[in-house]
């Protein structure tokens, strides 16, 4: 996950550190002009700071008003479905606010973590969650599969609030079907492993991969795409690249398996452990110009290393070959360093 925290006050840049050093993957602090300190970046205006920000972090976190965030957040939103999770927090670090892409964006979630590691109170507004009760859009984001229709969300949210019965349906050839069940078995969620009957009523949910003509009461929950990115050294065999995307999806509670895309560099085209890594996976691998890399690179600006911009010419392959290749990502796990090999991973939105 990339983050990024707004800060008005000197006392709010001290708490930003201690939020830093308490999330997840890379964060950048913006303070305000003459109050950033190293390793910090600075804004004169707050506005252009937060709209340059929005499209390249998956959460924002501002430690000021909430008032002051709602108005500089407002020209930016589009979508509950794309738009990155939004905190507020008071300067002291009293409350921990989740404001926007409470379920989807995993800002409910990441409030509540954020508020243990500052021993602050998460304050959650929405409705399910405050009732105790399941959001299937939530449960969704935990799965790593997207909700669709977007009105159906909320009908199928409300039967929950209203203690409802919702059907859940998991289609036999969904890749991955037995994972799928057991982590609902492991929420203690009833399913029937078929399709959904054609007169089927009330309101359900279908695990599927495919598309079809929306029902009335049903929401699709169908699977994201996970995408890696991967950076290596010359000659790297079949046996290390695996080793290491092994490892990284383990980090992010997944498998090598559940890998749609690989993606790197125009300049490793040529590494035979890639293509024997892709053909073993049985997923396409796509490589990328290092211009188009360089426009991600500057669009999200991407930490980029020195010594791989002076062995290939661009400073960052893993998370700019991921981000490459969704119209729009959210990162699961920054680029990480294994033996040879660097890996990143993106889920589509």
């Amino acid at each position: 996950m990339r983050c990024a925290i707004f800060t008005a006050t000197p006392t709010g840049t001290l708490l930003a550190r201690r939020i830093r050093a308490a999330l997840p993957g890379e964060t950048v602090i913006f303070a305000k002009a003459g109050q950033s300190q190293a390793g910090m970046a600075g804004y004169e205006r707050l506005a252009a700071a937060v709209a340059e920000a929005f499209p390249r972090y998956d959460a924002l976190v501002f430690v000021m008003a909430a008032g002051i965030a709602v108005r500089v957040l407002a020209p930016q939103l589009k979508s509950k479905l794309r738009d990155p999770a939004v905190l507020v927090l008071d300067e002291r670090g009293q409350h921990v606010i989740s404001l926007l892409s409470g379920h989807v964006g995993g800002a409910n979630a990441l409030a509540r973590s954020l508020a243990m590691a500052l021993g602050a109170e998460p304050v959650i507004t929405t409705a399910t969650d405050v009732e105790g009760c399941m959001a299937v859009d939530a449960l969704g984001a935990e799965l790593g599969l997207r909700p669709w229709p977007k009105e159906a969300i909320k009908a199928l949210n409300a039967a929950s609030l209203q203690g409802k019965p919702i059907s859940f349906w998991l289609e036999p050839e969904l890749s991955r079907a037995d994972w799928y069940a057991r982590e609902l078995e492991k929420r203690g969620i009833v399913y029937q492993r078929r399709h959904l009957p054609a007169n089927a009523s009330g309101c359900q949910v279908v695990l599927t991969s495919r598309r079809e003509e929306p029902r009335a009461g049903v929401l699709y929950l169908e699977p994201c795409r996970l995408i890696a990115g991967i950076g290596c050294r010359r000659d790297t065999p079949e046996t290390l690249l695996e080793a290491a995307l092994t490892e990284a999806c383990r980090k992010i509670g997944r498998q090598a398996a559940d890998i749609s895309l690989l993606a790197s560099t125009t300049a490793k085209e040529t590494e035979a452990g890639l293509h024997a890594l892709a053909k073993k996976l049985g997923c396409p691998l796509r490589f990328f110009a290092n211009a188009e890399m360089q426009q991600t690179i500057e669009r999200y600006a991407l930490q980029e290393s020195a010594f791989v911009r002076q062995t290939i010419g661009i400073g960052n392959v893993a998370e700019a070959a991921a981000l490459c290749s969704v119209a729009a990502g959210r990162v699961a796990l920054g680029k990480t360093k294994f033996t040879k090999v660097t890996v990143a991973l993106v889920w589509e939105k």
